[in-house]
């Protein structure tokens, strides 16, 4: 009679996908990760510096795309996991194609981070480039992945086999304060692919959503459609919208930012909603 034990089928546990993590990361030697603040990648930077030390370090690019408000809570996050970073003025506005948004604008976006995060790891010697990208982002329109993919950068979350649920549940487990943060994205993704993307009105946009911010709505976007701010709010926050004093704010925020009308989309908010307009472009 065979001794040995029968063959588990059951799916990895949190606590083995953050071991194998760990043994992934702990098989570049040493790496660079590209840090924006967001869910993902605090995660990755927290525990690639947990198993590589001084041999990890983390990237954040600005540049106008970058909320404002973002910039200082990258390097926060940074500073409370103990990680050394490096924060580096981007242009990817300035990219041929960029401005025009294009439906592969992100291509673009991803293309200049990995432009200035693949030679600067090569100069301090550092094995891997390393991006926060998690399985759920694989299913989207995500030409940002092309960029990647051609430039060599590793995904160990995806390698690893983490969803955006089990990020953020490592994310608790370990204290990371983001674990619950609100969906992150580029300021460009609030603009219609085809409507070209001005410093002047991603000002807009950010300090509008920023405005909103501090009445108290947390997941949300500031949709630019000209003279019209389309509003994406949480479901469960848009009650609020219409509450007395609220709804006088928001036009008020609205016009302070130079738009004629603001509208609030009933399906609410959903991270990359104008995805859906790229199967109605003409080819």
């Amino acid at each position: 009679m065979s001794s040995a034990l029968p063959h588990s089928t059951a799916a990895p546990t949190l606590a083995e996908k953050h071991a194998q993590l760990r043994a992934i990361l702990g098989g570049y030697g040493s790496a660079l990760v590209c840090f924006s603040g967001g869910v993902d990648s605090t995660l990755l930077l927290r525990v690639a510096h947990d198993v590589l030390g001084d041999r990890c370090l983390g990237l954040t690019t600005v540049s106008v795309t970058m909320a404002v408000s973002e910039r200082q809570a990258a390097v926060d996050l940074a500073k409370l996991i103990g990680a050394s970073l490096e924060v580096v003025e981007s242009k990817e506005l300035e990219r041929p194609g960029f401005a025009e948004n294009p439906t592969n604008r992100c291509y673009h976006c991803k293309a200049e981070l990995l432009e200035i995060a693949g030679p600067r790891a090569a100069e301090l010697g550092l094995a891997e480039v390393l991006l926060g990208t998690n399985l759920d982002d694989l299913g989207d329109h995500r030409p940002g992945l092309a960029a990647a993919d051609e430039r060599g950068a590793r995904q160990p979350l995806v390698d690893a086999g983490f969803s955006k649920a089990e990020v953020r549940a490592l994310s608790r487990e370990l204290g990371l304060p983001t674990w619950n943060k609100p969906q992150l994205a580029c300021l460009s993704s609030r603009f219609p692919y085809g409507t070209e993307i001005t410093p002047e009105r991603l000002r807009r946009v950010d300090a509008f959503e920023d405005g909103l911010r501090t009445l108290g709505f947390r997941q949300l976007r500031v949709r630019y459609h000209g003279e019209v701010a389309r509003l994406e709010i949480d479901l469960a926050d848009m009650p609020r919208v219409l509450e007395p004093g609220v709804r006088e704010s928001i036009v008020a925020l609205s016009r302070a930012q130079g738009f004629t009308f603001v509208a609030l989309d009933l399906a609410g908010f959903s991270s990359g909603s104008l995805n859906q307009l790229i199967a109605l472009r003409p080819r």
